[in-house]
């Protein structure tokens, strides 16, 4: 290692990886995690391919943890909106914990259904969808439902993982990731115009390669 290089972030990311190991983590939970992730996720480009800033309304569907909420969160300030969306339960009170230690009232937790997000109609400008599309049995639905919840003009990002085409739907659930060429068919079947492929992520421990897409909700022609 270049010590010349070393900034006061890797340092960072090397002291949060020794303490957890210390704590009993894995590596590979701290590399998902926190600063470690930052450095390969890099979430502050995905907003700003995005268009995310402050007093930006966005929704965090499939959000987890609330990896990408935080961030969202921290950008759109208080002013902004943050819409967490999940179907899991606990995760969105784990969500709306950290939420309120932080006193981040810009997030709002919201328990979404297998077919429905149930996020408010023309409510945000942008969705973001990390890692979660490859889950989706009622994709057409869900896709609506983000659609109907976008306002004209809005953006949606679905990043997901890399995989071969041509194979059964029911192996990529099995699998755990969906070919973009899937998403992106599916996403302009339920009315959404691509954008663009933004610069894609691999994930430093497994390997794992990610795509970024960007759609548009078209406006008023």
């Amino acid at each position: 290692m270049n010590l010349r290089k070393v900034t006061s972030r890797t340092l960072a990311g090397i002291a949060l990886i020794a303490g957890a190991l210390a704590a009993g983590l894995s590596h590979l939970q701290v590399q998902n995690d926190g600063l470690a992730r930052d450095a390969w996720q890099r979430p502050e480009e995905v907003m700003d391919q995005l268009g995310i800033h402050a007093g930006s309304r966005v929704a965090d569907v499939g959000c987890g943890k609330g990896y990408f909420t935080f961030h969202l969160a921290r950008r759109v300030g208080p002013q902004g909106k943050v819409y967490a969306e999940d179907i899991d339960s606990d995760v969105l009170a784990s969500v709306q914990r950290e939420a309120r230690k932080n006193k981040l009232n810009q997030v709002e937790t919201v328990a979404g259904s297998p077919d429905d997000p149930h996020l408010p109609p023309g409510s945000v400008d942008v969705v973001l969808v990390v890692n979660s599309y490859h889950e989706w049995r009622d994709y057409n639905a869900m896709l609506q439902g983000l659609f109907r919840a976008l306002k004209p003009g809005g953006l949606l990002g679905l990043i997901d993982t890399e995989a071969p085409t041509g194979r059964p739907r029911s192996e990529y659930y099995e699998r755990h990731r969906m070919p973009e060429a899937i998403e992106r068919e599916d996403a302009e079947r339920n009315g959404f115009h691509f954008l663009r492929r933004a610069p894609g992520f691999i994930e430093p421990d497994m390997g794992k390669h990610f795509y970024f897409l960007v759609f548009e909700k078209p406006g008023p022609s």
